[in-house]
Parts: C-alpha cells; structure tokens; sequence
C-alpha cells in the first residue's frame, strides 16, 4: 500500500500526464486526415522535359474539386504553342499523378487564388475562424518545401503564432520605400501571422492548421509578404508569415459556385 500522500502524488502525476500525451498523439491523427487533401500546384507541357513543372503547394476545400494556393503560384500566362496546362498534382498508386485544373477565382490583394478540378474531388479541409487566433498558439502546416525533388511526399512542421502584425508598415525614410511597399500602403494593410517555423518557397500554399482539429487558420506565404514587410531589411529574417484563413473563406464566398 502506498501512504495516502504518496498516492496522491501519484495519482496528480497520472493526471497532468493524461493531457500532455493524448496531444502528443492527436498531431500524427491530424495529419493522417490532413494529408489526402494536400496537393502540388504547377503545369504540364508535353513539349518540355521534365513535362510538369512544380511551382507550389495547394489544399482541397469546400466541395473538393476547390483548391486553395497563392496567386504568385500561378502563372499569370500559359504557353498556347507548347501545349501547357495548368493542374495539380496528387499521388495515385504510388505515383505523382497530373489533373488539370482551371483558375476561377483570385483575390491579389491577399494573394490567393482559387483553382477547380474535374473528376473525383478530394477530401476538403475545414476553414477556421482566424480572427480568433492567439499569439503564442501551436500550430502544423502541410506541403512540399523542396518542391518535387525527393517525390511528392509532403512534409508537416509545427511552430507557435510568434506574433500577429500588419503586412507592411509606413518605412521610417523614403529610402527603405520601394514600389511594392508603396503599392501595399495604397491598397491597405492587414494583419498577417508569424510563425516560429522554417518554411521553404515550396511551402507557398500550404495550409496552416490546428494541431487538434486540422481547421485551417492561415496559409503559407513566402514570396508575396516577404516582398513588402521585409523590404527594409538588407537580408532576409527566415520568419515564416501565413495570409490568415478569413480571407479564403471570403474569396471562397464570392467565387465558388
């Protein structure tokens, strides 16, 4: 027998451990129902070797024939004379299948774009309530980080919201102005997340989630932000930023069908 102070010692330790280990194994089930719906963004062209390109990374929402990614992932002009189409890329039988896909909506302002697939659609993920995202929050995001390089296998890391700050603020002198910060003053700033993880330009697109439930609270962005809120700086930060989800959830209001 145990003296009853020892057995509560015990039993607080039970206790405080219970919480601790049914987290640490809610992410790998997240990310299992997470996965299925993350994709590659590029394009095909039959004249070009290798044929796809990856340019990015994209999620299903939705219906699941929606499909979620930065603007600057899509090219703004395809080649008509080499035949090129744009599409996503998913893993089929173990292989990196191409599907066609058409842009039918964007919202440049936030940097996103929304693409439309045919045939079986694929699992959507829920978008969450960004306005009610705290610093400090743990969060996983899901995509390619070095593209197509090693296979179309995606990557999960995990981080905390570091901070949750305007996209661009006035430069303190008319040097640190370029014409993408003047552009993003004009048009209105709006708060972005900081993330205290590593993202990689092929990370463009992917989804920022809760651990716990896999609801999207932002979306990965590393060119677009970079280019106005680091434009003072003589060298990059490696601060990962997310474009908070409550703006796909409106270009998914105004554009999907």
């Amino acid at each position: 027998m145990y003296p009853k102070t020892g057995l509560c010692f015990l039993l607080l330790g039970a206790c405080l451990a219970a919480p601790l280990a049914a987290h640490a194994e809610s992410l790998p089930d997240t990310v299992d129902k997470v996965r299925p719906s993350i994709v590659g963004v590029g394009t095909q062209s039959p004249t070009r070797q290798p044929p796809v390109s990856f340019l990015g990374t994209g999620f299903a929402v939705a219906s699941g024939n929606l499909i979620v990614t930065n603007a600057h992932v899509v090219p703004p002009v395809l080649d008509p004379e080499g035949k090129e189409k744009l599409g996503i890329l998913v893993r089929q039988n173990g292989q990196a299948v191409f599907r066609e896909a058409e842009l039918v909506g964007s919202d440049k302002a936030h940097d996103l774009a929304l693409l439309r697939i045919a045939g079986v659609p694929l699992p959507p993920l829920t978008i969450g309530d960004s306005s009610r995202v705290r610093e400090g929050e743990e969060v996983a995001f899901t995509g390619f980080p070095i593209g197509m390089v090693l296979g179309l296998y995606p990557a999960t890391h995990t981080g905390r919201v570091a901070g949750i700050t305007p996209i661009v603020l006035p430069a303190l002198t008319s040097r640190q102005l370029d014409t993408k910060v003047v552009k993003r003053l004009q048009s209105g700033a709006f708060s972005i997340f900081q993330l205290d993880a590593t993202a990689y330009p092929g990370n463009s697109g992917s989804p920022v989630y809760e651990p716990e439930t896999g609801k999207v609270i932002g979306i990965i962005n590393m060119v677009f932000v970079k280019g106005t809120k680091e434009a003072a700086l003589t060298a990059p930060s490696g601060i990962t930023y997310a474009i908070p989800s409550n703006f796909i959830d409106e270009l998914l209001r105004a554009k999907a069908p």
